[in-house]
């Protein structure tokens, strides 16, 4: 067959062809690169015109796609009604316990002071941190799993169901929309720390997930120790579980079922408590901040507990300054950063509802919240280790102190010194509580020391071997048995000593963790819970725990070992004492003064005199001086 040609082609038909093919390819590759940079660039959102809570046309509110971007025709539903505030406005919502300032600006709190206590400067204490909430957003903001949107939502003019001022019982709602995306929150207002929540977002008429935050930190944290005692608090099944700041991992999320779920530092918490447990899911957030730390604290370590227990120093100003991090995530040199714990809870289907408790850490308060579970709040004051000891201690302490409380004294001022006196009157009782003890202890010594020839013969038939040697543990039974047969109980001095030492250890643990004793006041101690900015209990715990081992008789010690405790024991003493609560230095001093007293009685006794008499020639004979009394048997 004969070959057809175009006449308007010179033979390069094939080189056409493949020139078609590369603009095509070309073509391709610039719109899937558009594409993708707008992807990765979106645009903001072009805000509807303001109005009031009237319907707008549909085309003046753009449609918010994934990430707040304007989604195409084809793959979104038609754009809602705008709803959006003309200006901001604020609306303050108050009872007898709270005063909680709402703005419409993303329908979210700036303010939440609780009326019962102050910070340290003396001013009404605001739970919002100023701070971080400029960087992290403000409590109650909706929290989603697109930071673009979440951040459009909280700078969203929601209009709110009410302005100027309401007092509780009341209800609060603010209701915002634009292009594909609806908002409603409303919140519930009654006489006690709680309020309540009910939430949702609706994009394209769905339900997304919204969670309801409290960003991070507290107002309260105005110390380097409040920021260190940080922690996220979550309670599932009915067992509680307390993470520390340095194991919160931010945006990491926990599925429920959830009694309760929150932050909390060293006095006040916010914890979130779900209508619908099993569906409840929570979100940790971690964030940190930086600021200048004065000279006198550049030592200090949030790992470490030693720099930040208690002292004064570790005091911020209330307007300290904080910066962002660097993007390597370590501060400069003279600069610190501090954790910022948050949490963010709300139902798996996207419609949240819940408590919202914010407020002190005061076990009478949590005992009267219980969640739908009926667990209360109580588990967030968490006594340490010794806890089975500390919360008897404190909720004796708190008995007394109601009971000697002086009607009409205002909490937290200098008119009420109830707690010092309940902390000196419970010293007292602990100490009567162990006087038997101490009385048993005296006499075990005693016993010791009368059987005290017969263990050194003992010792002198092995001829003292070293501990290597097998015939060390031969003469140890010996011994043990020997003592066993004269009925002495060689454990019977350490008793009080056993008892005495955790007994401190759960006060001192009890005293910085209780928020009735912050700020506290006993005459020049400013506050129970921080350590005496006048250095005088410190003083007098040295000088009476030096009295306490100079009176009591030792026999059975070693002269120079005696000497070295007798020094040794106070200076320990004053240094927990110098840097640590002065609640534990009153306790500690007017345990040691009682003790003087009940040594000094027990040494006039027959007891007494006997056991200070063998003291006497066990001395004499360590100076090489002649025997001059026989211990009876």
């Amino acid at each position: 067959m004969a070959e057809f040609k175009n006449p308007n082609q010179a033979g390069g038909g094939t080189q056409d062809n493949r020139s078609l093919l590369v603009m095509m390819i070309v073509l391709i590759g610039v719109t899937v690169g558009i594409q993708y940079w707008r992807s990765k660039h979106p645009e903001a959102p072009t805000p509807p015109a303001p109005v009031s809570q009237t319907a707008a046309a549909p085309q003046a509110a753009p449609a918010l796609g994934s990430g707040g971007t304007q989604a195409s025709g084809a793959m979104t539903a038609a754009p809602v009604p705008a709803i959006q505030a003309a200006a901001e406005s604020t609306t303050v919502v108050e009872n007898e316990l709270y005063r909680i300032t709402f703005s419409n600006r993303g329908g979210q709190v700036t303010s939440w002071i609780l009326k019962k206590y102050r910070d340290n400067e003396g001013n009404p204490l605001d739970m919002v941190h100023a701070g971080a909430a400029k960087q992290f957003g403000y409590p109650l903001s909706l929290y989603t799993y697109d930071p673009t949107l979440t951040k459009s939502l909280a700078n969203a003019l929601y209009v709110p169901s009410a302005t100027g001022d309401l007092q509780a019982p009341a209800s609060l709602s603010f209701k915002f929309a634009a292009g594909n995306v609806t908002v409603e929150k409303t919140f519930t207002f009654d006489a006690t720390y709680t309020i309540h929540a009910d939430t949702v977002v609706l994009r394209d008429g769905a339900p997304i997930r919204a969670l309801v935050a409290w960003p991070g930190g507290f107002g309260d944290e105005e110390t380097l120790q409040g920021y260190a005692a940080a922690q996220v608090d979550t309670s599932q099944n009915g067992k509680d579980n307390h993470e520390a700041f340095k194991k919160v991992s931010g945006g990491n999320t926990l599925n429920g079922p959830f009694d309760w779920a929150g932050v909390s530092d060293q006095y006040f918490a916010t914890i979130f408590l779900p209508d619908a447990p099993q569906t409840a899911s929570v979100a940790t957030l971690h964030n940190q901040l930086m600021t200048e730390i004065k000279v006198a604290e550049s030592k200090f370590s949030l790992s470490s507990p030693s720099t930040w227990f208690g002292g004064s120093a570790s005091t911020l100003p209330r307007n300290q300054a904080f910066a962002p991090l660097p993007a390597d995530g370590i501060a400069p040199k003279g600069m610190t950063s501090l954790p910022f714990l948050g949490a963010a809870m709300g139902d798996v289907s996207g419609h949240s509802q819940m408590r919202v408790f914010v407020g002190p850490k005061a076990l009478d308060v949590l005992g009267a919240i219980r969640s739908t579970t009926g667990d209360t709040l109580k588990p967030l004051v968490d006594f340490g280790f010794f806890g089975v000891i500390g919360k008897p201690l404190f909720i004796v302490l708190s008995w007394i102190h109601k009971a000697i409380a002086p009607v009409g004294a205002v909490a937290l001022t200098p008119l009420d010194r109830s707690w010092g006196w309940a902390i000196i009157l419970l010293t007292v009782i602990i100490n009567v509580v162990l006087l038997p003890l101490r009385y048993t202890s005296m006499k075990s010594a005693l016993k010791m020391q009368r059987i005290q020839p017969g263990v050194e013969a003992i010792k002198a038939k092995y001829k003292n071997p070293k501990a290597t040697d097998p015939k060390a543990a031969q003469m140890n039974a010996e011994v043990m048995q020997y003592q066993k047969d004269q009925g002495v109980n060689m454990f019977g001095g350490c008793i009080p000593s056993l008892i005495q030492l955790p007994l401190l250890y759960a006060f001192f643990t009890m005293l910085t963790r209780v928020v009735e004793l912050r700020q506290s006041h006993f005459y020049w101690l400013p506050d129970l819970s921080a350590a005496d900015p006048w250095h005088i209990l410190p003083i007098v715990m040295v000088a009476s725990s030096f009295l306490v081992q100079f009176y009591t008789p030792s026999p059975g010690v070693d002269p120079q070992q005696q000497k070295m405790m007798a020094f040794m024991m106070p200076l320990v003493s004053g240094y927990f004492t110098w840097t640590y609560a002065s609640g534990l230095a009153l306790y500690w001093a007017v345990g040691n003064f009682i003790m003087i007293g009940q040594q000094l009685a027990m040494n006039q006794t027959s007891l007494g005199k006997e056991m200070r008499a063998l003291a006497a020639e066990r001395a004499r004979r360590k100076a090489g001086g002649p025997k001059t009394i026989q211990a009876r048997r």
